[in-house]
């Protein structure tokens, strides 16, 4: 087995989002459905002997200590007493503050990774419990295929959902989830839904009107692609997506993005390509 792992950390949308309550520690409860993209963020880990666990590309904004690809490496070594360390390289693609769960997806590659990389054996449930402790999203990337969540995300069920090709935005602000969460006009009462009816209920993204009015940017971008298909945000911003008809449209609707925007056309995933990476 190499000693150095090449790896995808695959964005997700969120095909609807509702909020339908909220626990008494403050968290909220979701419904939500959960879908991968075969596009994302590339990572690189090569073995160390003397147990350091050092990230050696910058990210801006974000200091090694409080990136979650280190906070999940060094959890996991914890929680395994392995002497093993890893130098860990990061691409990013995925804009940060999108929405698109590039930081908890980056967590889910590394304990992936180190799994198998430090030969592990880990069970995937187990690497979702673990997943968990970083953050909400982590365990449905773990999880690896396409998911409808509840509770705070972590509650989730496998979901077949045809291949599709999409169109994502990122209309250039960044839009802090805790702030969106916290905000007072938020609804937080939807009503729940069950999973296999969820296709024929009329859904949304409940905190979209609430990023909207706050970041003005974000309801231009969904103006923009809606005149192509019907478009949403995802999670909670900023980055807002439309289900194409195909390839060629996708490509073609993302090559007329105005320029003070970025717009990918991206397919759908199936599974992680790390999905055989756990038990």
């Amino acid at each position: 087995m190499s000693d150095t792992l090449s790896c995808l950390a695959p964005a997700k949308i969120n095909l609807f989002l509702h909020v339908v309550g909220r626990r008494p520690d403050g968290y909220h409860l979701l419904q939500t459905a959960f879908r991968l993209l075969d596009w994302g963020d590339r990572l690189q880990f090569c073995r160390r002997d003397d147990g350091q666990i050092l990230r050696m590309t910058d990210v801006p904004g974000v200091p090694a200590e409080q990136d979650l690809v280190v906070r999940a490496a060094r959890r996991l070594q914890v929680a395994a007493g392995v002497s093993a360390g890893v130098e860990i390289h990061v691409d990013k693609v995925l804009p940060m503050g999108g929405g698109l769960g590039g930081g908890s997806s980056d967590a889910a590659t590394t304990l992936l990774a180190l799994n198998r990389l430090w030969r592990l054996g880990w069970s995937r449930e187990r690497l979702q419990a673990l997943g968990l402790e970083l953050g909400a999203d982590v365990p449905f990337f773990i999880f690896g295929r396409d998911a409808f969540a509840e509770g705070v995300g972590e509650a989730l069920a496998p979901m077949e959902v045809p291949p599709s090709w999409y169109v994502v935005l990122a209309p250039g602000v960044s839009v802090p989830t805790a702030e969106i969460f916290s905000a007072k006009e938020l609804t937080r009462s939807t009503e729940l839904i069950k999973m296999p009816d969820f296709a024929i209920h009329t859904t949304g993204n409940d905190l979209q009107p609430v990023v909207c009015h706050r970041y003005p940017q974000v309801a231009d971008a969904i103006d923009w692609l809606s005149h192509h298909a019907t478009a949403r945000m995802t999670g909670s911003g900023a980055c807002v997506f439309a289900s194409m008809e195909s390839e060629a449209q996708a490509r073609q609707v993302a090559a007329q993005c105005p320029e003070r925007w970025q717009a990918w056309a991206v397919s759908s995933l199936q599974r992680h390509p790390l999905y055989d990476w756990a038990v």
